[in-house]
């Protein structure tokens, strides 16, 4: 499973909405919606 299927995976399990958890992670609405797309994937460290 990709990075985008387990962060809608799990943003729907909780009854999050986009906005919801970009504020939980101090990030933007779009941010959450780029990588739900996979259009922008985080840094891997």
């Amino acid at each position: 499973m990709e990075f985008a299927e387990k962060l809608i995976t799990l943003r729907k399990s909780r009854e999050l909405t986009q906005e919801q958890l970009a504020e939980q992670l101090n990030v933007s609405r779009q941010s959450i919606s780029k990588w739900e797309s996979g259009v922008s994937q985080t840094k891997r460290y």
